[in-house]
């Protein structure tokens, strides 16, 4: 009985959304083992950061399977711990475990969980984001654009959006963002809400530029309107540019692009990884990249519109929104259209917390998926759980 359970489990399993992951996985190890090659110790075959990746995936992939067989009822059920489990991990920031590595010493965003290793809290709180606020959601779905939910609505995304900005981490601020503006409109909120946040922003633009924003983060803004006078802002994206361009349409070949070998970009293997693989691989292996992540968002939309839930629905949204946005903006800051926030690639920048959390949220779009073709596991503990609790 157990083996047909597995078998008709495995049959049930989204396996493009599940193939398209462990691509961008593969080639994220492939690209963080190029750029980190020169930290290779002699006769290893993979660098450090490679192999967490490595693990992370393997370690993440298996985390995603086991929470696809959980009815998501049951993780909404379990709300309050996710939760408040997210935000002690944050509040835990503010205690000395709270670090600001080398490379990022304007975020104290990390904590320190042995000399090496080292997790990001803030990864954790957009899962945990995206659970509770499509709970919201749902919960206000009847009179969604009432004046006082949608006031509610705010306050529930500023809980996380101002965790990290104190924390110095203005990126994940800005993921938290367009998730949240991106998970109201498709709820149904109404349009004229958006303008109207637009206008609030703006008269706050010069309390946020002046008392929220520290110099580094206003050099880095100002840099992409005055390259002349912020050489040293510009530093990093400009040989990110110069490799993107050596590698031409082909690329210069694995192991071979010229600024990435000679640790010519800062943070190559984290910020800068989209121009690792452009120099190596070229543009078409850029543009091959990108249209797996279009992909991957195309297939966790579907696997939401399937769903006859709304907050699942709204659930996978918010999981597209916060691959997408990190996607977007970490591009745009290797070409020099946006600032550097300190935002990586989803599945190739290197980083075991953020590979692990993302293989999190593919667990739950699987759960969904599951739960929308209208599978039931009598026997199965899990699905027991669901109804039970």
């Amino acid at each position: 009985m157990t083996i047909k359970l597995l078998k008709r489990a495995w049959q049930e399993t989204d396996k493009i959304l599940l193939l398209l992951c462990l691509v961008l996985s593969a080639v994220g190890i492939i690209a963080v083992a190029s750029a980190t090659n020169r930290t290779l110790a002699e006769g290893a075959f993979l660098s450090r950061d490679a192999i967490v990746m490595l693990f992370a995936m393997l370690l993440g992939l298996v985390v995603a399977l086991i929470i696809s067989f959980i009815d998501y009822d049951l993780i909404y059920k379990l709300l309050p711990l996710i939760v408040l489990g997210s935000l002690f991990l944050m509040l835990l920031l503010f205690t000395p475990l709270g670090v600001a590595p080398d490379a990022r010493a304007d975020a104290r965003s990390w904590l320190k969980i042995t000399s090496s290793l080292y997790f990001q809290p803030s990864e954790i709180l957009k899962i945990g984001f995206i659970i509770s606020f499509s709970y919201h959601l749902n919960k206000t779905k009847h009179d969604l654009s009432s004046l006082h939910n949608v006031l509610l609505l705010c306050v529930h995304a500023a809980i996380p959006i101002g965790l990290v900005v104190v924390t110095g981490d203005m990126g994940s601020a800005l993921i938290f963002a367009i998730m949240f503006i991106g998970m109201m409109f498709v709820s149904g909120v109404h349009w004229m809400y958006f303008p109207a946040g637009l206008l609030a922003v703006g008269a706050a633009s010069p309390i946020i530029w002046y008392r929220v924003f520290d110099d580094i983060q206003r050099n880095r803004i100002l840099a992409l309107f005055d390259p002349d006078s912020f050489t040293t802002e510009l530093y990093q994206q400009r040989q990110a540019l110069n490799a993107i361009k050596n590698g031409g349409f082909f690329g210069t070949g694995y192991l071979q692009g010229d600024f990435t070998q000679s640790n010519s970009i800062p943070e190559s293997q984290n910020d800068m990884i989209f121009s690792v693989i452009c120099e190596e691989f070229g543009y078409i292996g850029a543009f091959l990249l990108l249209a797996v992540f279009l992909l991957l968002a195309i297939r966790i939309v579907r696997v939401g519109k399937q769903s006859q839930n709304f907050a699942a629905y709204i659930m996978c949204y918010g999981i597209m929104f916060m691959i997408a946005a990190q996607v977007i903006v970490n591009v745009g800051m290797c070409i020099s259209l946006l600032p550097v926030i300190g935002i990586t690639l989803p599945f190739i920048s290197a980083g075991g917390s953020s590979v692990i959390c993302l293989y999190i949220a593919l667990g739950i779009v699987l759960s969904v998926r599951r739960s929308s073709q209208g599978i039931k596991y009598d026997d199965y503990r899990y699905a027991r759980i669901a109804i039970n609790v």
